[in-house]
C-alpha cells in the first residue's frame, strides 16, 4: 500500500526589518521564547536552538492554564544564513523556512507537512498567527535588548513563587540592585506596581508597571511602564521612554521537587553590563532564601 502524500502548507509573511536581523530573531532562544504562541493564552516558558545542519531543536509550548502542553523539538537538515532553514520534526514532517530579502524588508515564507488529526485550515491559522506575532515582535524590537538567566532552586514552586513575591524577602533578595528595594501595589494580573528605592543623593525613585500576566507557580510577566522620581510617576521624556514596554518574565518549571526558575528581561540601552553583573548575585541570594 503506497504513504499518502503529505499536504503542503505555505504561510508567509512581509516583515519590515533586514534579513540579518530576521534571522538572528528567528533563531535566537532568548527571542523565541518571545513571539512564539498562536494566542494570548499560550506561552513558550523554554527554548533550546543548536542552530546547524544536524542540530536539534526544541521549544516548550504551554496553556497558561496548565490544561495542556507539548514539545516542538526537531532536527536542522540546511541551515544557509540568512536565507534558508530546513528540519525535519520529530514526527517526520518536513518544514522549509525561505527568507527573501526586499531591501529594508524582508519575506518570510515557511512550508510544511500537514499532519493528520487537525484540519488543514486550523493547521495552516495557527502557524500564520505566530509568524504574524513574530512579524509585530521584529518590529516592534530595537531599543530593548533581551537577556536571559536561570537558576536551580532545592525547592519547590510553590514555596520558591511566594518568597520571590513576599514582601519581606522581596526587599532581600533584590537589595543586590539597591539596598532600599521593595514594592507597592498588588501582584494580582492587571494590577499597578511600583518598585523602589532611594538613589545615592537620598531622592526616591524606581519603575512604574502594571502585571501582565500572574499564574501562580508557573508564570509571572511584569511590563514598565515609566520611571518615578521623589515619588512623580513619569512616563514621557528619554529615561522614561526607553524603559516603557520593557518585560521582566519569570517561568518556574517543577524539577522533580526543585524548582529551575528562568528570568526573561528586556534591557535598556547601557545596563546591560550591570545586570548581567548583578542579576545573578540576587538569583543566589534568593536561592539561600528558599533554600532555608
Amino acid at each position: 500500500m503506497e504513504t499518502p502524500e503529505k499536504k503542503i502548507i505555505t504561510i508567509e509573511a512581509i516583515i519590515n526589518a533586514s534579513a540579518e536581523k530576521v534571522w538572528d530573531l528567528l533563531s535566537k532562544p532568548e527571542h523565541i521564547v518571545r513571539w512564539n504562541n498562536a494566542s494570548d493564552d499560550w506561552y513558550t516558558p523554554k527554548a533550546v536552538n543548536d542552530l546547524r545542519t544536524g542540530g536539534r531543536f526544541l521549544s516548550r509550548m504551554e496553556a497558561k492554564d496548565g490544561s495542556s502542553g507539548f514539545d516542538f523539538s526537531g532536527i536542522y537538515t540546511e541551515v544557509k544564513r540568512p536565507e534558508k532553514i530546513g528540519y525535519t520534526l520529530d514526527d517526520g514532517r518536513r518544514v522549509q523556512i525561505l527568507l527573501v530579502s526586499m531591501g529594508n524588508a524582508t519575506m518570510v515564507k515557511e512550508s510544511f507537512e500537514a499532519e493528520q488529526v487537525y484540519p488543514v485550515e486550523m493547521q495552516q491559522s495557527g502557524w500564520q498567527s505566530i509568524l504574524n506575532n513574530f512579524k509585530k515582535y521584529v518590529e516592534a524590537s530595537g531599543k530593548l535588548k533581551p537577556i536571559h538567566f536561570e537558576i536551580e532552586i532545592k525547592a519547590n514552586v510553590e514555596k520558591v513563587f511566594t518568597l520571590m513575591l513576599d514582601k519581606k524577602s522581596y526587599s532581600e533578595w533584590t537589595s543586590v540592585f539597591n539596598p532600599t528595594s521593595h514594592y507597592k501595589g498588588s501582584w494580582e494580573k492587571g494590577s499597578k506596581i511600583a518598585f523602589l528605592g532611594t538613589d545615592h543623593d537620598g531622592s526616591s525613585g524606581g519603575m512604574s508597571s502594571r502585571i501582565k500576566e500572574n499564574i501562580p507557580g508557573r508564570f509571572l510577566s511584569i511590563e514598565h511602564l515609566g520611571i518615578i522620581q521623589n515619588g512623580e510617576e513619569i512616563f514621557g521624556g528619554p529615561k522614561a521612554e526607553e524603559w516603557a514596554g520593557a518585560l521582566e518574565n519569570y517561568t518556574f518549571i517543577n524539577n522533580n521537587g526543585s524548582t529551575l526558575l528562568m528570568i526573561d528581561l528586556d534591557v535598556a540601552p547601557g545596563y546591560e553590563t550591570y545586570f548581567t553583573e548583578t542579576w545573578p548575585k540576587a538569583l543566589l541570594m534568593l536561592k539561600s532564601i528558599c533554600e532555608k
